[in-house]
């Protein structure tokens, strides 16, 4: 039970943390492992934007296997008792979270330009650009986190190696708020302002063309890019910026009483469950973006229960006799 407000964070990390942890983990990773899976053994010719949301359903789904060991530890009470599983869960964390955003950028980059051009004659839909495009997205984001990796390291020595700190409650040689900030600007804010960006690039190419029946085909890859955009609007918005909040509650204001800092603490746990939730829409969006792959997939599937079906017929008379 809780005894007072400083009581509030270590409960919601215990009861909160560990049940939506759970539940994500369960919901997504069946999602994520489909689409893999899929994309594998039903998909054979290959289009940018398949390579994108390969790369994306990979990274979701390493990052939900991650979340079995966090709700352990946070239902155990236990602190982390190998620090390099520490770093390389935050890691993973991290770079799923940034990649996401950056990952759907380039979606809906690929379905403005696929709208624009039908033909997809326009270099940047080619695979060889996607391939490349994706390489630098991975270079790019793992040069994000660097800074934070070393900031773990640094704490963990500070602490003996024995307790493993979220990334709002590091310390070290790095500036943990001036890197927050800048962290939030190039891995959250100027994605999201892409995202926008070619949400009303496809709007507005819509209205210039004629009305009729080819415009209202071409209304499909809006909703879907706008539905992403406001996605990440509503789970990365909170999270951002209750990391900064936090992180500023305890280099910039010292003054701050034990139960505010507590309050503020416990609203930045409330909110990081719910900027992993991405995670687990994302393979509404994979099934929405690739037309073929879901034709094929869904084929598969049928092809599969079928088969399944026939087996189970003919062991019914051997069953009889």
């Amino acid at each position: 039970m809780m005894q007072n407000c400083t009581d509030m964070a270590s409960v919601l990390e215990r009861y909160y943390l560990t049940s939506i942890y759970a539940v994500e983990f369960c919901i997504g990773s069946l999602g994520n492992l489909v689409v893999v899976l899929g994309y594998v053994f039903c998909l054979k010719e290959w289009q940018s934007c398949n390579i994108y949301i390969f790369n994306l359903a990979v990274s979701d789904l390493i990052f939900l296997c991650t979340l079995p060991h966090l709700s352990y530890l946070y239902a155990s009470k236990h602190s982390e008792a190998r620090p390099y599983t520490c770093v390389i869960n935050r890691y993973i964390l991290h770079v799923n979270l940034y990649s996401s955003i950056l990952f759907m950028a380039w979606l809906s980059m690929d379905r403005f330009l696929l709208v624009k051009y039908p033909q997809r004659n326009h270099r940047l839909l080619e695979k060889k650009t996607a391939l490349l495009v994706t390489a630098l997205t991975w270079l790019t984001v793992n040069v994000e986190v660097t800074p934070m990796i070393v900031l773990m390291v640094q704490d963990l020595q500070r602490r003996k190696w024995l307790r493993c700190k979220d990334f709002a409650s590091l310390k070290g040689d790095i500036n943990t708020l001036a890197y927050s900030l800048g962290l939030t600007v190039t891995g959250y804010v100027l994605p999201l302002l892409a995202l926008c960006v070619f949400s009303y690039k496809i709007s507005r190419l819509l209205r210039e063309r004629a009305q009729g029946r080819k415009t209202a085909l071409f209304r499909h890859p809006l909703r879907v890019v706008a539905s992403v955009t406001a996605m990440f609007l509503v789970l990365y918005t909170p999270y951002h910026v209750m990391r900064n909040i936090r992180i500023a509650s305890r280099e910039l204001w010292p003054e701050v009483e034990g139960c505010t800092r507590a309050y503020i603490k416990s609203l930045y746990i409330l909110t990081r469950p719910l900027a992993f939730l991405h995670s687990v829409i994302n393979p509404v969006f994979y099934f929405l973006m690739g037309d073929k792959f879901r034709e094929l997939l869904l084929a598969k599937l049928r092809k599969l229960c079928g088969r399944s079906a026939r087996r189970q017929q003919q062991g019914e008379p051997a069953e009889g006799r």
